[in-house]
């Protein structure tokens, strides 16, 4: 059988945001390995390199991160912060069948028509901070006082700040497209705090189920278990 993975359980597939890394997934992963879930975490550090569109790149990130898993075999799509903006499309995109999408302290895709990946107040915030059109890490755009909440283990904190990308201020300006129909399944939300409350309050508004974990925004990698746990209820809901 080689590398394939074959297995009629939902596979978790869990995309982290392309301003980190996923690292920011690992803890959660080995909960829910442990727990008896196969789990996959495509890489999207290499999205933000050359030019625009970028976000068929994401596609095809999750693409190649699932390509030993049978087109037959059901996998939960799960995505953390901005790589909410483009679950329709990977989802779009996939043979697999998708029993479940969970969306983690994430930005939510418009109704209809393609979604901004930045506001013009973002773009506004962000464009100073560009040198030669391309960012600083996520997490030196904040000041300490900012990141510190963000992480309880130094040496966890270390691995994602190193491991995040220098993304160029292109890929905020970029719109990513919504297929008609790509929420064909149940769709649910995961709340750590704010600003992503307005979204836990859209999702419900749409008929989602919505839970709540307080805490910062990467808290997934601060509380795994608990997170891990909400995931797989929410996954399972009817």
């Amino acid at each position: 059988m080689g590398d394939r993975i074959v297995t009629m359980q939902p596979i978790f597939v869990l995309v982290h945001s392309p301003s980190v890394g996923p690292s920011t997934w690992g803890p959660v992963a080995e909960h829910l390995t442990a727990a008896g879930h196969q789990v996959l975490v495509p890489s999207l550090l290499h999205v933000g390199a050359g030019s625009p569109p970028f976000w068929p790149r994401i596609v095809s990130a999750v693409r190649d991160g699932i390509r030993q898993v049978p087109a037959d075999n059901p996998v939960v799509l799960v995505a953390h912060s901005n790589a909410g903006l483009f679950l329709p499309a990977i989802r779009s995109s996939l043979d697999h069948p998708v029993t479940s999408s969970v969306f983690v302290d994430a930005a939510l895709p418009a109704r209809i028509g393609p979604t901004a990946v930045a506001s013009p107040e973002v773009l506004e915030f962000l464009g100073p901070m560009a040198v030669n059109g391309r960012l600083p890490r996520w997490t030196d755009w904040w000041d300490e006082a900012e990141v510190a909440p963000m992480f309880s283990d130094p040496t966890m904190r270390q691995t994602v700040i190193e491991e995040q990308p220098t993304l160029p201020l292109s890929y905020y300006r970029q719109r990513v497209p919504v297929p008609g129909g790509w929420d064909d399944h149940p769709c649910s939300y995961l709340l750590f705090g704010p600003p992503y409350d307005e979204f836990a309050a859209e999702a419900r508004e749409r008929g989602w189920r919505v839970a709540h974990l307080p805490g910062a925004h990467l808290h997934q990698i601060v509380d795994p278990a608990g997170t891990a746990r909400h995931l797989v209820e929410l996954a399972t809901a009817t």
